[in-house]
């Protein structure tokens, strides 16, 4: 129910990149290819993972594909596929060579720690805030002048979240089996009987198989051509990126809120894990989505008690029979999830008790990975800030003998993808 939402907000901004050049309403063919290929991911991480996370098309790699890639830079919405499907296809190979698990070894336990505060202060923000993608409940607007301020309680849409938030946290408090589902539940209803959100318009709508987007990532691939491969490569080497360390950063902050982080600050089976994320991203480029990734909303299933691949297969089974009712969960207004969200974030914030505050070369980078998430609207931002700062003070500091080779190495590729992207995209 916490992640209802992407089924038509990824549509959405997935359309905008689409629709340009293809004729019709391909609305419900992105619908499906959302819905299938978050079943994908999710079965993988189930079955072979044995894992509660959930996964689905990223929502900032989308708005990065529609917004940057197709509409800035003028690419092909098919080439923009091929960059998709060719990095899919790189995360297997990096996943098979137990390059990617090396990676989540190598992330210090304070940014680890710092990583699930961040998550739980992001999930919070997607929550409270009122923005163009998600809605939200309004209780933090953006102002040209102050940047942000708080909400007004003269919106219906606000005064209903807030009831949503008190209910939640009274479910939660008196251990009420399905506390946050029975929040979104009731918040929904009481804003469709109050006309303040749209009730369904139907119940049932029939699936529509999306031929105009299955195999146009082999098209896109046709595509590339001396005109626009340096484009490609720097889409690429982005989506790689962000697709990359997103994934990292959730099943750590998620991973780590479950209790799966062992002694040596590893997620056991993260290979299994990660194979998931590289599967359903192929998977999506040839079915003809953006990214597909672990989403931080899996934390909503962890407090609930989920903490087998169980609770993924029955994500992934929800999202299958949620496409034949879309116009119900597309009338759930996100004012509805945003209690849900606001509790996960208050549950992720224990992680704080395990950073050592008294040794500022720990403090820092933690600080500024919890601060960076949420404000830079990216787990993968936080994570790169926090990485650049912990070699940088442990090394002020002398104590560089505490950082191991690889994250030297993950801070300087850091660096050059800050360079990177501030010349390539602005």
């Amino acid at each position: 129910m916490t992640m209802a939402y992407v089924l038509v907000v990824h549509p959405l901004i997935m359309s905008d990149a689409v629709f340009l050049t293809e004729p019709g309403d391909l609305f419900r063919e992105l619908v499906v290819v959302t819905g299938i290929t978050a079943a994908i991911g999710s079965l993988v991480m189930g079955f072979y993972g044995r894992y509660p996370f959930v996964l689905a098309p990223g929502m900032g790699t989308n708005a990065f594909f529609a917004y940057s890639v197709v509409l800035g830079l003028g690419i092909d919405w098919r080439v923009a596929l091929a960059c998709v499907l060719v990095e899919g296809v790189i995360f297997i190979g990096l996943t098979v060579t137990d390059v990617r698990r090396h990676l989540i070894t190598a992330v210090p336990a304070c940014i680890k720690s710092a990583t699930t505060v961040g998550i739980g202060l992001f999930l919070a923000y997607i929550g409270l805030a009122s923005n163009t993608e998600t809605g939200g409940a309004g209780l933090i607007l953006a102002n040209e002048v102050t940047k942000t301020t708080f909400g007004s309680f003269r919106e219906p849409a606000t005064l209903l979240a807030t009831f949503g938030i008190l209910i939640s946290a009274m479910f939660m408090i008196r251990r009420i089996k399905g506390a946050l589902l029975w929040g979104i539940a009731g918040t929904a209803i009481l804003g469709w009987i109050f006309g303040v959100a749209t009730p369904p318009s139907g119940i049932v709508a029939v699936p529509v198989f999306p031929s105009n987007l299955f195999g146009a990532a082999f098209t896109g691939l046709g595509g590339i051509n001396a005109g626009n491969i340096i484009d490609f490569v720097a889409v690429l080497l982005v989506l790689l990126f962000v697709d990359l360390f997103d994934t990292i950063g959730t099943l750590m902050g998620v991973g780590t809120q479950a209790g799966y982080i062992d002694e040596n600050g590893e997620l056991p089976r993260a290979n299994q894990a990660l194979s998931a994320d590289a599967i359903a991203t192929t998977a999506g480029a040839v079915l003809g989505t953006s990214t597909v990734t672990t989403f931080a909303e899996s934390a909503s299933g962890v407090a609930e008690g989920g903490r087998t691949g169980f609770t993924a297969v029955t994500a992934a089974v929800m999202f299958l029979i949620a496409l034949l009712f879309v116009p119900i969960f597309e009338a759930i207004p996100a004012f509805a999830t945003a209690p849900a969200l606001l509790i996960v974030g208050v549950l992720m914030m224990s992680g704080v008790m395990n950073i050592r505050w008294g040794d500022l070369t720990e403090a820092i980078p933690a600080f500024a990975t919890i601060f960076f998430i949420p404000f830079g609207f990216s787990i993968a931002a936080g994570l790169s800030v926090g990485l650049i700062l912990y070699p940088f003070t442990k090394m002020v500091s002398g104590r560089t003998k505490e950082v191991s080779l690889i994250t030297w190495i993950l801070a300087g590729i850091f660096v050059l993808r800050f360079v990177f992207t501030t010349l390539r995209f602005g």
